[in-house]
């Protein structure tokens, strides 16, 4: 099976400037182990500030992503999938942990590239956020965490049929428990009281600190995440290899970035390059064999015969 060309594609300066809000992304989210609440006058003001700065990084790399890399058929395509991911979340709305929206993140990132992945991610939450409400300082984070599921699930390594079935399973299912420890992060010194044994402690030693996380995540989140992975795993088994073809299928009829060739030796007036115009043969030069400028003789006059 060939591969399906990328609907977005991430040029040098995109690559670079992906790679760079990656690193701030982690750092967003690791906010707690770098800078104390209370520290910039108010407790919730780190998480707020790395809110704030995940959307101006995020506006960048999309308008990176779109700059000469995203054509009229990959803009359409996004929205659909968009649309029908922001409508896709408030069937599980969360409860017990079954999230309906990774799953489709997952295929169309494999098939469409990671550039598709990772604009859908953040288009699909954000519609998502304002249909079902869910607008808020925990948004960007969101937006972030998906964008990075979707545009991670079109690195994986190359494989067909059923094994790329299983593969994306896996993959979804160990995103679901990714999502939830990172996004966990971003208030975990603000839901606990802070004489818990699982309480954020300012000043403590990154290693004590982190064994602190974990023992919240696991305390706390574990089972939601649960539910998240395992509706990963359940709707890409069966509902993978049919979405996968009909995304390849539409890949193909769309055909991304193919290029535009023009035939011709001359440049029109404008100077855009000049086309091939196919004129049908003359008549009378049917059958012959000579070159321009021969041309064929007219008939000559027959005379007349004597009469007996």
């Amino acid at each position: 099976m060939s591969a399906s060309p990328a609907a977005i594609r991430i040029r040098a300066r995109a690559g670079i400037v992906i790679a760079m809000a990656a690193f701030l992304g982690v750092v967003a989210f690791f906010w707690p182990f770098l800078v104390a609440p209370g520290k910039f006058g108010s407790n919730y003001a780190p998480p707020l500030i790395f809110g704030v700065l995940l959307v101006v990084v995020l506006c960048v790399v999309i308008s990176e992503i779109a700059e000469g890399g995203i054509d009229s058929k990959a803009l359409a395509m996004l929205g659909v999938l968009s649309a029908v991911n922001a409508a896709l979340r408030p069937l599980g709305a969360g409860t017990a942990g079954i999230e309906t929206v990774f799953f489709l993140l997952v295929l169309a990132g494999r098939v469409f590239g990671p550039g598709f992945g990772f604009t859908l991610g953040c288009t699909s939450l954000f519609a998502s956020a304002l249909i079902t409400g869910g607008v808020g300082p925990w948004m960007p984070y969101q937006m972030f965490g998906c964008a990075f599921v979707g545009m991670l699930a079109g690195f994986l390594p190359k494989a067909t049929g059923r094994r790329e079935v299983a593969l994306l399973a896996v993959y979804g299912s160990l995103s679901g428990y990714l999502f939830g420890f990172l996004l966990n992060l971003s208030f975990w010194p603000f839901s606990l009281d802070p004489n818990s044994s699982i309480a954020y402690l300012p000043g403590l030693p990154f290693t004590e600190q982190f064994q602190r996380y974990l023992a919240f995540d696991l305390a706390t989140s574990l089972g939601w995440d649960t539910g998240r992975a395992v509706t990963n795993l359940v709707a890409i088994t069966l509902a993978g290899p049919a979405v996968l073809t009909v995304f390849r299928r539409a890949a193909r009829k769309a055909r991304f970035q193919a290029p535009v060739r023009f035939s011709g030796r001359g440049a029109g007036p404008d100077g855009t390059p000049g086309r091939t115009t196919h004129h049908p043969p003359h008549p009378l030069s049917r059958g012959t064999s000579c070159a321009p400028p021969c041309s064929a003789a007219p008939p000559s006059p027959q005379r007349p015969s004597a009469s007996p």
